[in-house]
């Protein structure tokens, strides 16, 4: 059910960054009614996501909303996809993201059920017969709808479950509730395609309109100043004040540009190290594809490759202009191989004419005959592939049929929807 206003994260005491005025020393009290931890005297939260890395973050969380490993194949990470693309997208001292970035919006709803389908929450419904349909239109069923901790994702989950399997109708319900705005389709299941139009609000059907997420950009801004990497200002525009998150942790955002630099301009087969989330973080490959493609069709890669100040290790270089064209040329490319099902089964005569040309510029440019990237997207999709099989292997653990979310023919359903999602987005130019 959706919520008005803004909706924060469990919290039990003040995070690096957020402005609560609570007493550290009294328990706090989530939905359930159950006292959540109290942090540790120096103002850090034993067992932080970012512990391991950062360890003078102070971040306020809820042990609880932590899911277990074995559930999703390795540890989370500590972004979500849509905090890394918004991360991506705010200007580092404005605090505030471009005003003639009309993709940024559309392109989170997208990286929403992506994060859902890596959570291994969502997938495409298990239908033989859904090859008939195309990839976008293929329905999304919840295979498990236990929450995340994420309020984004959790009311989107939420509305999607409530839109698979309606509660019953009890003795006292009105038609007037605010559940029945959720559950008019009576257990319909809805598209891929479908789903980012209605979290976006791109739609004619008032009965669904209530399915719109509201402020999606500024509860992520506020989720990352939970965690400490953003903080927040006021800032004035001639006849108004507007709150703003500039960057307080830069060594965040330079790791995260660093990834994608490193990804976009390897010349093998072979992933740099520098390229992927640390070792045991569930889906590596997967999650650093995903952020490329989200950044590249949100439209906040040319702002991250203008480098990112920082200390030391920690700064990002910027990209000259012709590193920066074939760095969008390989993105283009690694697009178009993870938007069709299975991965890389694209051509050239499905690529459009635009990535054809873009594509073809480096060539031309250096008088090759051979893209020298290629190798490097190939690699990706076969290192990926490999992912998923060993997902399946450490799920299944030695059942006979097949685990939730994976098909009679062996298929992950999961990572399909994610295909059929980075498709709705590459069509998001055409769209616009």
């Amino acid at each position: 059910m959706a919520t008005s206003g803004l909706s924060r994260r469990r919290v039990g005491g003040g995070g690096g960054g957020s402005s609560m005025t609570s007493d550290s020393n009294t328990d706090s009290y989530s939905g359930d009614g159950e006292p959540a931890r109290t942090p540790t005297s120096n103002g850090t939260h034993a067992g932080s996501a970012f512990s391991s890395l950062f360890p003078s973050s102070k971040i306020a969380y809820d042990p609880r909303d932590l899911p277990q490993s074995s559930l999703v194949g390795g540890s989370l990470p500590h972004l979500t996809l849509m905090e890394e693309v918004l991360l991506l997208g705010l200007k580092d001292k404005a605090g505030y993201l471009s005003f003639w970035n009309d993709n940024i919006s559309y392109a989170l709803r997208g990286c929403i059920l992506i994060e859902l389908a890596l959570r291994r929450k969502i997938a495409v419904v298990k239908d033989p017969g859904r090859r008939r349909v195309q990839l976008a239109e293929r329905l999304v069923e919840v295979i498990d709808d236990k929450m995340t901790g994420e309020t984004i994702l959790d009311e989107t989950l939420r509305m999607m479950k409530a839109q698979q399997d309606p509660p019953p109708a009890g003795p006292g319900s009105s038609a007037s509730s605010t559940a029945s705005t959720f559950t008019s389709g009576g257990g319909e299941k809805l598209s891929i395609n479908t789903w980012i139009d209605l979290l976006s609000g791109e739609t004619w059907n008032v009965l669904k309109i209530g399915f719109q997420l509201k402020q999606v950009r500024e509860r992520l801004a506020k989720g990352l100043v939970d965690k400490g990497v953003l903080r927040t200002e006021k800032r004035n525009f001639l006849l108004f004040d507007m709150a703003t998150h500039p960057v307080a942790d830069g060594k965040v955002k330079a790791a995260l540009i660093n990834r994608l630099i490193a990804l976009l301009t390897a010349t093998t087969s072979s992933i740099p190290p520098a390229a992927l989330l640390p070792e045991g973080t569930q889906c590596r490959v997967l999650r650093s594809v995903c952020l490329v493609c989200a950044a590249y069709t949100a439209s906040v890669l040319d702002g991250a490759f203008g480098g990112s100040p920082g200390s030391g290790s920690y700064s990002s270089p910027s990209l000259g202009y012709e590193e920066r064209e074939a760095a969008f040329a390989r993105a283009d490319e690694i697009l178009a191989e993870f938007s069709c099902w299975p991965w890389g089964s694209s051509s050239d005569s499905g690529s459009t004419p635009a990535s054809r040309k873009r594509a073809s510029a480096p060539r031309i440019a250096t008088g090759s005959s051979s893209d020298p990237g290629r190798e490097s997207v190939l690699g990706l999709v076969i290192e990926a592939k490999k992912e998923m099989a060993t997902l399946h292997g450490s799920s299944a653990g030695g059942a006979s049929s097949p685990p939730n979310g994976v098909s009679d023919d062996g298929e992950d359903l999961g990572f399909e929807l994610i295909a059929g999602a980075l498709e709705v987005l590459s069509k998001l130019d055409s769209l616009l």
